[in-house]
């Protein structure tokens, strides 16, 4: 089961999102919260699975929120539930520690594959700015491109292979399944790709992935 607390100002919206969520019943609406600081408060209370966090609350925005969630609580996964697309919100959500970007506007199909796969311990990002996200590495020309492929020459060849399956969206069982070790193992792979690599989190290793080529178009 999959415990899931919920943040979001606006009432009728959180009474939508926790109607849409628990018609999988995989997943469980532990907590719920009005605000970012009591989003972050009721976490560290309910240490649920997934928080998933609207980004314009007052008090605390949804992002700064997370981050903070990201730092006290690392074992619970982040994800950002937004009206907006803008690559501002993006970035500053990815860069805060978090592994879900969703949509108010798209699928619902898509919050429940979001929360399945942040829970998981993968990484999702709604398709829109997941293809904008795409476009932006196919346009940023050959410098990019060998640039990452330097920093990736760090990294021993088992490595590479879970940054590649890491940048398909595999979680760390599913990685471990295709690679045939334990889920352990993979963690310290992972583990050891962010240090040497200098990034934040799975978000950020996807992402370099795609710029030095491991992912096919």
């Amino acid at each position: 089961m999959i415990r899931v607390l919920l943040a979001d100002d606006e009432v009728m919206i959180r009474a939508g999102v926790r109607a849409i969520l628990t018609t999988d019943p995989g997943i469980d609406v532990v907590a719920e919260a009005g605000d970012g600081r009591e989003a972050v408060e009721l976490t560290l209370a309910h240490r649920p699975d997934v928080a998933l966090l609207d980004v314009r609350m007052p008090r605390l925005d949804g992002l700064s929120a997370g981050a903070e969630i990201v730092r006290a609580a690392p074992e619970v996964a982040v994800a950002v539930l937004t009206t907006f697309g803008d690559d501002a919100y993006l970035t500053r959500a990815l860069d805060s520690g978090a592994r879900g970007f969703l949509l108010k506007s798209g699928d619902p199909r898509e919050l429940i594959a979001g929360v399945h796969a942040v829970a998981a311990g993968g990484a999702y990002l709604a398709p829109k700015p997941a293809a904008r996200v795409i476009g932006r590495l196919r346009s940023a020309g050959l410098d990019r491109a060998v640039t990452a492929r330097a920093r990736i020459g760090l990294l021993t060849e088992r490595e590479r292979d879970v940054l590649t399956l890491l940048g398909t969206g595999l979680s760390n069982a599913q990685i471990a399944k295709r690679l045939n070790v334990t889920e352990g193992t993979v963690k310290g792979h992972v583990s050891a790709i962010l240090t040497r690599l200098d990034l934040g989190n799975r978000v950020q290793a996807a992402v370099l992935a795609h710029e030095a080529g491991l992912i096919a178009p």
